[in-house]
């Protein structure tokens, strides 16, 4: 954690600033804490591994005791959720392995559910397809007030990475903060996928920990069907926003329609109204991945009626009092790799004679069932000439790499991600 994001960070129950308690617990490497307590007027908070934990339960009372004594490992282990000894010593024997720690293999220990498999092939999945296209179109029209950007219940960090590696050559260097409830989540973030970030743990069921028009941009994927405080969490959108912020939200299960793992759905015209103060817009979600995959175009130039969306199973809601980000946009590809270029990992690859055949496999039927709308970009199988069972180098392949990136066969994955 950075000293400099002590400045956006609030207290959630007494919304005072928060800062450093000098005791044992606290450890620094330059301006990064390390491990500590952070303390306001009526609460404590531990610091592990540079991620700020800002929920108080008997998890994080036991965190603080922890790193108080001097154990830095116990206040890890019980913030990661790792309190049977099976899977702690499974997680103590991947640490061993240093640099050859790999996301999935880490994904493994610390996900006790099929929310595994999700986090290792979103990078593909429809709703990331259309996530990140819309925040590379509407991230260079977020407020310039602040240098600070919010991705909020943002997971193991997939979307934060986007934002991190969206061309920014026009504008000052912008920080995203990733927040999510879950500390395991976070912890991949800053080791694999989006190791830029600012990452915060808090509860989205409760106020923000953020101060009032911290950022310039918040983005909430997916996760909002899922918050019970859902009219709490709007206003806490808006007010960290402020007046000239722009709100993204990809992704929203309507009630009207018919969801897999749907959460407590609202009608498009109750999402509306939570964000009335921000002159939000609803689009159609299954039009706006048919206009990236098919023509590479997002089109926010017209609102789509509530009509229209009441046949719909989910929608995309954009909100800004800035009249001119509504618009059509064409998405450029992206030509350059930040990180390595290899197979999506929903192929088996075969290698022989100089071509690489790959078959396109679900990890479950179930997951093919939920996803199947990307079925319109992936093949089920295809042969290219080159060999792509490893990193790929663009000028070995005797085809068109920037098709296969576009179609999400091939994919710009973090290092030592799978």
């Amino acid at each position: 954690m950075n000293q400099r994001l002590l400045d956006l960070l609030r207290c959630p129950f007494c919304g005072t600033c928060v800062s450093l308690v000098d005791n044992a617990a606290l450890k620094r490497l330059g301006t990064e804490v390390e491990t500590g307590v952070l303390g306001c007027e009526c609460s404590a908070f531990p610091v592990v591994d540079g991620i700020p934990a800002l929920i108080t339960d008997n998890t994080t009372r036991e965190a603080i005791d922890a790193l108080e004594t001097g154990d830095t490992e116990s206040a890890r282990m019980s913030l990661l959720g790792l309190t049977d000894a099976v899977r702690a010593t499974a997680f103590r024997e991947l640490l061993v392995t240093g640099s050859a720690l790999t996301y999935r293999a880490a994904l493994e220990v610390l996900s006790r559910d099929a929310e595994g498999a999700y986090f290792i092939y979103r990078f593909s999945d429809p709703t990331y397809v259309t996530a990140e296209a819309l925040l590379r179109v509407l991230t260079p029209h977020q407020s310039s007030t602040t240098r600070y950007r919010l991705d909020l219940c943002g997971g193991s960090g997939h979307l934060t990475r986007t934002l991190d590696t969206i061309d920014s050559k026009h504008r000052a260097t912008v920080t995203t903060v990733l927040a999510d409830v879950a500390f395991w989540k976070l912890w991949l973030a800053t080791r694999f996928t989006a190791p830029r970030c600012s990452p915060v743990c808090c509860d989205a069921n409760h106020p923000l920990p953020f101060a009032r028009d911290a950022f310039g941009m918040v983005v909430l994927s997916d996760a909002f069907p899922y918050i019970w405080h859902k009219r709490l969490l709007a206003d806490e959108m808006v007010r960290v926003s402020g007046p000239d912020g722009l709100i993204v939200m990809p992704h929203l299960h309507s009630s009207l329609g018919e969801n897999v793992s749907a959460g407590n759905t609202l009608t498009p015209d109750a999402y509306r109204d939570l964000f009335s103060l921000q002159s939000p817009r609803l689009f159609c979600d299954s039009r706006l991945l048919t206009d990236v995959v098919k023509h590479q175009v997002v089109d926010l130039s017209q609102e789509i009626s509530l009509a229209e969306l009441n046949t719909e199973p989910s929608l995309t809601l954009v909100a800004s009092r800035r009249s001119d980000i509504f618009r059509r946009y064409e998405v450029p590809d992206v030509q350059n790799v930040s990180g390595e270029l290899r197979v999506n990992p929903l192929y088996r690859v075969e290698y022989r004679d100089g071509r690489s055949m790959l078959t396109l496999v679900f990890p479950s039927t179930e997951y093919g069932a939920e996803f199947r709308a990307c079925r319109q970009y992936l093949p089920n199988t295809i042969t290219v000439r080159g060999n792509l069972t490893s990193v790929i180098r663009t000028d070995s392949l005797k085809t068109d790499s920037v098709e296969l990136r576009r179609r999400r066969i091939l994919l710009d994955l973090p290092p030592r991600y799978s």
